[in-house]
């Protein structure tokens, strides 16, 4: 509900503060008192487009303030948890327009988007004008306001489920196909690289272990040799022969004289010969490591060559040729077993097809079904609002299958009887379509719960008794919630439980507009004079006690 409307130089209002209250709320005015500034001020703070020359000659910015008490499950506390906005006791819309055209806006304090704002106001407000294009006289949005009439949201649900699926199968379907498709044409080029994978069979990892096989093969080769050169000048025909010798002419050649002195040499050649044999021995053991094979040196050669050529021929790295052998397994298979799976999603998408006809017709029968119960509820309706005569009938064509069903809906109405029916938009005139627009907000109040509903001179071109029957709608409607009028009927103005006046003032010069409340005997004047003119008689203020007094 809108709580209240602040307006701070704004066209021809430099300072306005209003309270607004729950039920009918209406405005009245002389022409040109400056109504519509309201709904220009308030459609400013909402993020509706409009004019531009919103701020007061003279000033340096306009400012409007706006403030809605929301319940705890109302539609607009998602709008701010998407925005990011934290909610409030109340929710405080702010927007400020320089002089040269620069806007800022807040939601709760925060500096806000225009797409925010636009958001909420779709949440927090609905105007329904003669040339409102928003709501009722959009017919795109004929089919959404039926099905919450109807209460279709379980059909919707299941339509559109039964939609995506459809979609789904067509999409594998159409893959499938391109699959094989592809498939046939590279047949021989498939079947011979799997071949040459199924030949070599690479596993991830193994260019990198062939690599470094490969390098301590050849560097063993280059090894081998001069360990050999090593290993032969400790043996027997190199240092350990020749120690040997050495002790051997030694003892030849002594004697026991010499014996002593020659104790300490023999040992230390013994030792010699210990440790001589001990590294002969460790290097033979290392030639035996380091013994490559030239056969097997060759067959690593070979397969590392081979994965490293392949992986050039396809594009791949070493590592990637497994799962790209896999990748033209899986083509293969899918060229080979591809005629049976796409049989199989054939039968698939027939089937989904058949559930979405199958939902969508049970959506269908329920749209004719609340659209019978609509045209009656329009019948009883229109019938106090003097349209009698008049048609309305809600039609269900068949449309273009899509997530929303398979159904085009358009409020028809045949003003007359005899006239051709027409689009609600197209065929009313002023008068009828204000008539046709509230007793189709009446029947659809359910729908819209929750939102301030404003009416902009609705009730233009009618007047009397039908007057007296659209106030009395306005009235019902507003006993479901907020509703704003603004209006030159004195019918409808008698109907509202909360009244403001809205007139020109001078002060220094400069044209203001004020709004004022009325109660008691200021409320009776206004109607008279909305009855009288700008004379006010007696017998007008006794007409308008009798109007309020309903």
């Amino acid at each position: 509900m809108l709580s209240s409307l602040e307006i701070r130089d704004i066209l021809i209002i430099d300072r306005l503060a209003l309270s607004f209250q729950p039920g009918l709320n209406v405005l009245t005015g002389e022409t040109g008192a400056g109504k519509s500034i309201l709904l220009d001020a308030l459609g400013f703070v909402l993020g509706w487009r409009g004019r531009a020359d919103l701020v007061r000659s003279g000033a340096a910015q306009g400012e409007v303030t706006a403030v809605f008490d929301l319940p705890g499950d109302h539609p607009a506390l998602a709008v701010l948890d998407e925005a990011g906005i934290p909610p409030d006791d109340a929710l405080i819309l702010r927007r400020i327009n320089t002089a040269e055209g620069r806007k800022t806006a807040y939601v709760n304090d925060r500096r806000s988007s225009g797409d925010v704002l636009r958001k909420l106001s779709a949440a927090l407000v609905e105007l329904h004008g003669q040339h409102d294009d928003r709501g009722l006289l959009n017919t795109g949005m004929h089919r959404a306001l039926l099905d919450a009439y109807g209460g279709h949201s379980a059909e919707t649900k299941a339509v559109a489920q039964a939609w995506r699926a459809w979609a789904e199968a067509r999409n594998r379907l159409d893959a499938a196909q391109a699959d094989l498709a592809q498939a046939v044409a590279d047949e021989e080029f498939l079947r011979h690289a799997a071949t040459e994978f199924a030949a070599l069979q690479p596993e991830p990892g193994e260019d990198a272990v062939l690599d470094g096989k490969r390098r301590m093969m050849q560097s063993g080769a280059r090894m081998r040799e001069d360990v050999a050169k090593a290993h032969a000048a400790l043996g027997g025909q190199g240092a350990e022969g020749m120690v040997s010798d050495a002790m051997r002419w030694l003892d030849s050649g002594a004697d026991d004289a010499l014996d002593a002195q020659l104790a300490g040499p023999r040992a230390a050649l013994e030792r010699a010969l210990t440790e001589l044999g001990e590294a002969e021995q460790g290097i033979a053991q290392l030639l035996d490591v380091i013994a490559v094979d030239p056969a097997e040196l060759e067959r690593v050669e070979e397969r590392l060559f081979a994965i490293r050529a392949l992986a050039r021929k396809h594009g791949v790295a070493p590592d990637d040729l497994a799962a790209f052998g896999e990748g033209l397994d899986a083509r293969l298979r899918a060229f080979e077993s591809g005629a049976a799976d796409i049989k199989a999603l054939k039968t698939a998408l027939v089937a989904a097809e058949a559930d979405y006809d199958r939902v969508a017709a049970r959506l269908t029968e329920a749209r004719i079904a609340a659209a019978t119960r609509l045209d009656a509820a329009m019948a009883a309706e229109l019938a106090p609002l003097k349209m009698e005569r008049a048609i309305f009938t809600t039609l269900v064509e068949r449309d273009e299958p899509g997530a929303a069903g398979q159904d085009a809906v358009t409020f028809m109405v045949a003003p007359n009887p005899g006239a051709p029916a027409g689009a609600l938009n197209r065929i009313a005139s002023g008068g009828e379509l204000s008539r046709f627009l509230l007793g189709l907000k009446v029947c659809l109040t359910g729908v819209d719960s929750g939102r301030t509903l404003i009416f902009d001179e609705i009730d233009r071109g009618v007047g009397g008794a039908t007057a007296d029957a659209v106030g009395r709608r306005l009235a019902a409607l507003a006993g479901h919630g907020q509703v704003l009028v603004v209006t030159h009927s004195p019918q409808v103005a008698a109907r509202g439980a909360h009244h403001w006046q809205v007139a020109k003032r001078v002060d220094d010069g400069q044209t203001l507009s004020a709004v004022t409340p009325l109660q008691g005997d200021g409320r009776v004047d206004e109607i008279a004079r909305m009855l009288a003119g700008d004379t006010v008689t007696d017998e007008a203020r006794s007409a308008a006690r009798a109007l309020l007094a309903g």
